[in-house]
């Protein structure tokens, strides 16, 4: 759906959207990306800008929004689990997690990062493989020094979950098929 200014959401066909997840104004959704049901991503204030890149998941109920003049960039293989909220401006990197009701807000994520369920994330860049547990608030530098590595667990955990909803748009491009 269009915003005021005009701008229409750029979807790749290979991509699954959900019939009721919401998707309006500067929105470029890649390759092999799943929006499951009552996501809704929303670029409809002046100059907010939102990209999801090849083989995201954006699970039920996640909520990406860009305020005026903001972007939201989310990097290829990310999993956003049900209820999260990403708000821009925001960049998260290659293979991150973030966990059910979890909040990221004006940061950066690279690489693999694990945001556990209920944490918030503000103002902060989380640099590769970092794991914030559930329930932990990140606000500050020394937050972030603090925080563990991801462990093989939790790396074993997020590729399953990338790789399951892989398959569901698959499994869903099928059905749309048939």
């Amino acid at each position: 759906m269009k915003n005021p200014a005009g701008d229409k959401p750029q979807i790749d066909e290979s991509a699954w959207i959900a019939d009721s997840a919401v998707v309006m104004g500067n929105v470029r959704i890649e390759a092999d990306v799943l929006v499951a049901p009552n996501a809704v991503i929303r670029a409809d204030e002046p100059g907010a800008s939102i990209v999801i890149g090849k083989g995201c998941n954006i699970q039920d109920n996640v909520v990406l929004h860009g305020v005026e003049g903001s972007k939201v960039v989310i990097d290829e293989g990310t999993s956003l689990a049900h209820g999260c909220i990403v708000h821009g401006p925001c960049q998260l990197g290659k293979r991150c997690f973030i966990g059910f009701g979890a909040v990221v807000f004006d940061s950066v994520l690279e690489d693999d990062v694990v945001i556990l369920h209920n944490a918030t994330v503000q103002g902060v860049r989380l640099p590769v493989s970092k794991s914030v547990p559930v329930g932990h608030t990140v606000l500050s530098e020394k937050d972030v020094t603090e925080l563990p590595l991801v462990d093989q667990g939790l790396m074993d955990f997020k590729q399953k979950v990338s790789s399951v909803n892989l398959d569901l748009v698959e499994g869903y491009r099928k059905m749309d098929r048939a």
